[in-house]
């Protein structure tokens, strides 16, 4: 989850498939854990790190619910205080002792890497009868190599968020090409405004995501990674805030510096893409000054990426290896994964594939009567398929640094992505996985 002052970095990105040569990575799972008798009452641990804060509709408070109506699967929730990585650490622990959850929460920026340490059971012959109650984005984060390991509950793709208001007072509106964003900024920098920024900070994670709306840069061939981190998409990412640097057409604050909200605050900055699951975070950020004022739009087609948005953040719950009752678990995952109004209390932008999900009143209100839900869920389903490799919050970090330089002028915006490249091939190679020349 993210935190008003911290970004959790394992939240980001998503997975697609990756190659059945690294199969023998992960469980191979079987109908052997089902339970055969119907009357049997079976338990299910849960480990999850949602924020269950004051006003919302806690886990303890949904779990009761299903345990009110399905008295022969019993699921028993527990919260895991910390950081993202520090709950992947434990549970590794306890998947090799044998006392690991059932469930548990795992960002999709995860998945590769606790599935290639085997810590994942096999639940592809249930996943399949779920499929339509989810987004079709989400629901394949949850698979590597063609085999799903759980199911899909939150997601943040990426989307603009601006002043309306103040996009009115200078005569501008959301830019639907490279050009006319590129030519809004200027204008807007004329004027001592910024509508995009560049976040340093968020480089591994904002940067990666609108590259990858265009193009995946790590696939498989013959039982090899191939890395390619400069696509065509990554190269006009790179050129479009090269430009916007160079002009000084962009605002730099990093995105969890107290900077970022200030200039919100004074309007200086009154446009930003950013992922869905920000919208509470950004009212917070701007204050009571800007309610009324900001609205959500689709990026346009700014990075050669074709009117298409790419993922930042999200996570899904997956079934742990050692679950003796899978069927079990996935049907009550199932079940929680779509309870959406529940979860949208917990600030989730959800990946259940519900029309009916219905914006929190008090961002309606904020966002100018605007049902910013929906945008969301039109960013889902027109969100790009991308994979990340095990072991990516290294890359993500290598890219932090280089688009720090880059922020002051030191470094080309283009060093970020080949930070990317070598940082990948390195990473791989710790893993011990085999890489395509």
């Amino acid at each position: 989850m993210v935190s008003l002052n911290k970004r959790i970095f394992a939240s980001v990105a998503a997975v697609a498939a990756l190659s059945m040569g690294l199969a023998g990575c992960g469980s191979s799972g079987s109908d052997s854990n089902a339970s055969s008798d119907p009357n049997e009452k079976v338990e299910i641990t849960y480990m999850h790190r949602l924020p269950d804060n004051a006003g919302m509709t806690t886990v303890d408070s949904i779990v009761k619910q299903w345990n009110k109506e399905h008295p022969n699967i019993h699921v028993k929730a527990t919260k895991f205080n910390g950081n993202a990585s520090d709950m992947i650490k434990k549970l590794e622990t306890d998947v090799k002792s044998g006392n690991a959850p059932d469930l548990a929460q795992v960002g999709y920026s995860e998945l590769p890497e606790v599935y290639t340490k085997g810590m994942l059971e096999d639940v592809t012959q249930y996943a399949e009868q779920y499929k339509s109650d989810f987004a079709s984005g989400p629901f394949n984060l949850m698979q590597v190599g063609g085999k799903y390991y759980g199911l899909p509950q939150d997601t943040g793709p990426l989307v603009y968020f601006y002043n309306k208001k103040a996009f009115d007072d200078l005569g501008i509106s959301v830019p639907k090409t490279q050009s006319e964003l590129l030519d809004a900024a200027k204008k807007a920098a004329a004027a001592g405004k910024y509508i995009m920024s560049f976040q340093a900070d968020e480089a591994g994670n904002m940067l990666t995501g609108l590259a990858g709306a265009s193009g995946e840069w790590y696939t498989i061939k013959d039982d090899a990674w191939v890395v390619n981190t400069m696509t065509k998409g990554s190269k006009s990412v790179a050129k479009v805030f090269q430009d916007l640097l160079d002009s000084k057409a962009v605002a730099t604050n990093p995105r969890w510096d107290p900077s970022f909200d200030a200039s919100l605050q004074k309007e200086q900055l009154i446009g930003t893409v950013g992922a869905a699951w920000e919208a509470p975070l950004l009212m917070q950020s701007i204050g009571e000054s800007g309610k009324g004022n900001w609205a959500v739009a689709q990026l346009g087609d700014w990075f050669d990426n074709a009117g298409k948005t790419g993922p930042d953040g999200g996570s899904g719950v997956a079934v742990l290896k050692g679950c003796k009752h899978s069927k079990e678990a996935m049907e009550f995952l199932d079940w929680f994964n779509t309870q959406v109004d529940a979860l949208i209390s917990q600030g989730l932008v959800v990946a259940a594939n519900s029309k009916d999900a219905k914006t929190p009143e008090e961002w309606k209100t904020y966002y100018d009567g605007q049902d910013i839900m929906q945008e969301f869920i039109k960013a889902n389903e027109n969100m790009g398929q991308f994979t990340y490799i095990p072991g990516f919050s290294a890359v993500a970090t290598a890219m932090t640094d280089a688009a720090s330089k880059a922020s002051t002028g030191s470094q080309s915006m283009l060093s970020i992505f080949e930070a990317a490249q070598s940082t990948s091939i390195d990473t791989l190679k710790d893993y011990g996985l085999s890489i395509a020349e």
